[in-house]
């Protein structure tokens, strides 16, 4: 039996919040200094089930790894994965920073490797980069349905250096290979279609150039990056999760005012930009060097296309609660094939407050002007972002939150966080 959370009314919040390394970034970096000449300290590391399964993944890899309690010291292998890595299986549970990075980085690795994972790990698409994997000669192999994982992979060194991956599914995909490309030799990587998420392949091309690669592009339809190595900068410091600051951005616009510890004004994190959409909202919004100041205001209704950060996007459905006028997100279709289908299950939950919820392919609108009083229960599907989402309900009314701890697959403190700020 899973547990559930009672959250009261809330009337207002005060105070400050450090936030947790972020996710993308962490995952990212533990993989790259994995790969990495010398030894690299990762600092402000996110602990949560995600990054476990990366921390878990090295080390079955070999990867000599000492783990603190905030940081993770790597001692790097020069290189790709190839000591005695003859038939590796590596659960990486719902983790696609995990999953989709690895693929590309053992696929140019020598061994055989399967990679699998929870059910819904299973029903989220894989099938561009492993087709744009097969191109460059690399043997990968479907073990359940073709497109999805698990996969098992022989990897070896590619036969030709250009490759073509579509663009428009996931911005992963293309992360995947800008990763790998530095250890086998370099690639030219062509993107077929919109990009989507663009601000997340910018996140990895200054990573990868702050571990000494060298990336040359044209916009975001082209990327060559040279074959010479990673090399490590002795120290990396991770960002806080802009992702995650987004629910106590909106909860101190909606009820009070907040400081956000670890979000530097030079962000490589692409939802740092939510900031920008909560201040159209009417937000007051002020940065400092390493903070950010969020304060109530009116909140105004809005129209926007959210297919830079769709993650950040989710935060803005429970705050049509608080809009003078209706919330309308666009261009999101990536939500469908998420930890959960999270369009659908958008409409599901918010439904139960009695308000207006329209949906398509591609986006969801929200009108609030009618509601109900009842005290909803809402369900999170396994998915980490609806839990946190749907506690910003609780400044409309009491709630229930069912299965909370999904929390840990990126967030483990949330509702602590959450709760040290609640001034009621």
């Amino acid at each position: 039996m899973k547990n559930s959370l009672n959250l009261k009314k809330i009337k207002s919040v005060e105070g400050k919040v450090i936030l947790p390394g972020s996710k993308s970034l962490t995952n990212r970096a533990l993989l790259i200094s994995a790969l990495a000449k010398g030894n690299t300290k990762l600092l402000n590391v996110l602990k949560s089930d995600d990054t476990n399964r990366m921390i878990e993944a090295l080390q079955t890899l070999k990867v000599k790894l000492k783990v603190n309690v905030s940081s993770v010291d790597v001692t790097g292998m020069g290189g790709v994965f190839n000591e005695g890595l003859n038939s590796v299986e590596l659960y990486l549970g719902n983790a696609g920073t995990a999953m989709r990075p690895l693929c590309a980085a053992l696929a140019v690795s020598t061994g055989v490797f399967t990679l699998t994972g929870e059910p819904r790990m299973m029903e989220r698409p894989i099938g561009p980069l492993t087709e744009a994997l097969r191109s460059l000669g690399i043997s990968i192999e479907y073990l359940n349905n073709d497109g999805f994982p698990p996969v098992r992979i022989r990897g070896g060194v590619p036969k030709v250096h250009e490759v073509t991956v579509s663009g428009s599914t996931s911005s992963q995909f293309i992360t995947a290979l800008l990763m790998a490309a530095p250890v086998c030799g370099g690639l030219k990587i062509k993107i077929k279609g919109d990009l989507i998420s663009k601000p997340y392949v910018d996140l990895t091309v200054k990573l990868i150039e702050k571990f000494g690669a060298t990336v040359t592009r044209n916009g975001y339809s082209e990327f060559t990056v040279d074959g010479t190595g990673y090399t490590s900068p002795g120290s990396y410091l991770i960002e806080g999760d802009a992702t995650g600051a987004t629910y106590f951005a909106a909860a101190a616009a909606i009820g009070g005012e907040l400081e956000l510890y670890g979000l530097p004004e030079d962000s490589v994190q692409g939802d740092i930009r939510f900031l920008d959409v909560l201040s159209q909202m009417g937000a007051k919004i002020k940065k400092t060097e390493n903070s950010v100041i969020i304060r109530k205001s009116k909140l105004h209704g809005i129209d926007v296309d959210m297919n830079a950060m769709p993650d950040a996007a989710m935060t803005l459905v429970p705050m049509a609660l608080y809009t003078d006028g209706p919330v309308t997100i666009r261009n999101i279709a990536s939500w469908r094939v998420k930890e959960t289908d999270r369009i659908e299950a958008m409409v599901k939950e918010m439904s139960k407050l009695g308000v207006k919820v329209e949906s398509g392919a591609d986006y969801i609108r929200i009108d609030a002007s009618t509601r109900n009083d009842i005290i909803p229960s809402f369900d999170t599907y396994n998915d980490h972002r609806m839990a946190m989402c749907m506690s910003l309900v609780a400044f409309d009314r009491d709630i229930v939150i069912n299965d909370p701890e999904c929390i840990n697959k990126t967030f483990p403190t949330y509702f602590n966080n959450l709760k040290s700020v609640i001034k009621n």
